[in-house]
């Protein structure tokens, strides 16, 4: 974990835990990242489609700064609102269960979904269909939130 990063406690702060705690869990069980890794597509796919929300996808890169950034400044904050939210990393041999339950890894995952730059986001439904356009890269920092509150309109409007 980078200095100066937020603990996942001053995270959830103010938030429900009823409403943030299976989030928070996994999480927790990924020490060393801010953001729960993916670990089953599938399940994640269905706590988010619970919530009537899209599940946020990181793409993210060991190292990157603007991955940081956009995990600390626009990602955290909506993650203790309850939003769901899970990371995968580029060029990590990490397994995962993907959308059709089969095993993978992230490295696998990001390759299938032809992210090349990091960060990137993606927004899933049920079974992993997209429903909003990807952010690729970063953007002006004062409308990045902008751009992302269009996006999940859009995810929830087709979920």
């Amino acid at each position: 974990m980078s200095q100066g990063h937020p603990s996942r406690r001053q995270c959830l702060v103010g938030a429900g835990a009823a409403l943030v705690a299976p989030w928070y869990e996994m999480a927790r069980a990924n020490p060393g990242t801010a953001l729960p890794l993916a670990r089953d597509l599938v399940a994640e796919g269905k706590l988010a489609a619970q919530r009537a929300q899209p599940l946020i996808v990181l793409v993210s890169l060991a190292g990157c700064v603007y991955c940081e950034r956009v995990r600390r400044s626009n990602l955290l904050p909506r993650l203790a609102e309850g939003q769901p939210i899970v990371q995968v990393d580029l060029k990590s041999g990490l397994a995962v269960r993907n959308w059709q339950g089969s095993p993978s890894s992230h490295d696998e995952l990001t390759r299938l979904w032809k992210v090349r730059l990091a960060p990137t986001l993606l927004f899933f439904g049920p079974g992993g269909l997209e429903l909003a356009d990807r952010m690729e890269g970063v953007y002006q920092p004062d409308f990045y939130d902008a751009y992302l509150d269009e996006r999940l309109s859009r995810a929830r409007q087709r979920l």
